[in-house]
């Protein structure tokens, strides 16, 4: 069942059989925990020979050390086997409520749904029903592009945000008799998740009407005072370069099919997301802060200096007398961007007057991009979590750059007039409250 007008496919979802331990099946993105391998080799240790989606991913830790394709043969054997041994169950076509407790007591409430990636653009300055938030990165896509183009199941981590102030997408289906599909503990003392059987039609069709009524022109462009914009009904919240990857898939298959109409309603036009609303209460916009490796701080300082008095802006270093009173998030200045940094025994803030970008995150990212690949061994990594940053940054060589958060509540109107937010500015939560691999669903005939 579609709604094409916006975007939106009722699936048929698949989950682990009766009796399978879901504990050992649901693993977290595999784009956490990137610079904590011990991460992934407990997980590895835990899950051991049990049914698991830990099978069908390449953990981003391992991408350096692992060969793609190597490992996307290992990852379709694995999906084939579960298909073959009836492993997986198929719920019947319906969307899957979910309900997840996070470590820290938050609940936050979602609707398992496929989205038609024909309205999906991820480019910069896309005017798609369905929009990148921030910058993908091209370069990121080759190895996930492997994996999936052969594999039979796509088992996301995709959560896509609705603007929905009003509730009446998600929270009222909470209001009638649910029938649970799961309901267990997360590994790694990740909180707990539950999921509610939704396939009634009138319950679908009422889902849909209430996104059409967001997806309605005229509304549109009274709530975000715009005229002449086209319709953001979608926007990425985690998950980008995964959907990406679909999109990229799809665009390939149908424009090398022998018969074009035919595969229109192939199942890989679609992908398999989890819509949240961006005022659920426990939706929290974490910044991701940066760290560099193997560059000494005067280095990165001098490259800093050049490279911002160049392009007009003000720098200057303020050094703390002592860390145990380091303030990683600095009041803000009128007229320039603060960003503090830690790197061993040393702590304090730079500060970029008459910034050229809007965001602290996109002046610091820009001058990654630029000049990190000139600084020899230099590495850049994107860190959820203070105290993560913390440890990182007391290796030696190892500079942790802490950023502000976003402001959720003009995210839609921003991305409606600027286009997409740089890279890796923000984050939905720390890395344990990622949404984890749990639903299947066939991308294949």
């Amino acid at each position: 069942m579609e709604y094409e007008r916006i975007g939106l496919s009722v699936p048929e979802i698949l989950l682990p059989r009766q009796g399978a331990d879901l504990t050992r099946w649901a693993v977290v993105a595999c784009d956490q925990y990137t610079s904590q391998p011990g991460y992934w080799e407990r997980v590895k240790s835990f899950v051991g020979s049990a049914p698991s989606t830990f099978h069908f991913i390449l953990p981003e830790a391992y991408l350096e050390e692992r060969d793609p394709l190597k490992e996307a043969e290992r990852i379709r054997v694995s999906m084939n086997e579960y298909l073959e041994q009836g492993v997986l169950v198929s719920q019947e076509p319906g969307f899957v409520l979910v309900e997840r407790t996070t470590a820290r007591g938050a609940v936050r409430r979602g609707l398992m749904v496929a989205l038609d990636l024909e309205c999906y653009d991820f480019h910069e300055n896309s005017r798609s029903l369905i929009r990148a938030t921030e910058g993908t990165v091209v370069d990121r896509l080759p190895p996930r592009i492997k994996i999936r183009e052969n594999a039979p199941l796509e088992a996301p981590h995709i959560m896509v945000l609705i603007d929905d102030p009003e509730k009446t997408v998600i929270e009222p289906l909470f209001a009638g008799d649910l029938e649970t599909v799961y309901d267990f503990d997360l590994m790694e003392n990740s909180g707990h998740v539950r999921g509610y059987r939704i396939r009634r039609k009138e319950t679908l069709d009422a889902v849909a009407r209430a996104l059409e009524r967001l997806a309605d022109p005229a509304l549109f462009a009274e709530k975000y005072g715009v005229e002449g914009k086209d319709v953001l009904l979608y926007a990425m919240g985690d998950g980008n370069h995964s959907l990406a990857t679909a999109k990229e898939i799809w665009e390939a298959m149908k424009n090398t099919a022998a018969d074009r109409k035919a595969v229109m309603d192939h199942p890989a036009r679609y992908a398999l997301v989890e819509l949240v609303n961006l005022h659920d209460e426990s939706l929290t916009f974490e910044p991701i802060h940066r760290v560099v490796f193997n560059t000494g701080l005067d280095e990165i300082f001098s490259s800093m200096e050049s490279f911002y008095t160049a392009q007009g802006s003000s720098f200057s270093v303020r050094r703390c007398i002592s860390c145990d009173d380091f303030q990683p998030y600095p009041p803000k200045e009128s007229g320039a961007h603060l960003i503090s940094f830690v790197s061993g025994r040393e702590c304090g803030t730079i500060s970029i007057g008459r910034p050229r970008l809007s965001l602290e995150a996109g002046t610091l990212q820009s001058f990654l991009d630029a000049c990190l690949p000139g600084m020899q061994a230099g590495k850049v990594d994107y860190i959820h979590g203070d105290e993560t940053v913390r440890e990182l940054a007391s290796r030696p060589g190892t500079t942790g750059f802490f950023l502000p958060a976003i402001s959720k509540l003009d995210f839609f109107r921003t991305i409606i007039l600027d286009g997409t937010l740089p890279r890796k500015t923000f984050s939905m939560g720390h890395a344990d409250e990622k949404r984890f691999y749990l639903e299947c669903r066939k991308i294949i005939r």
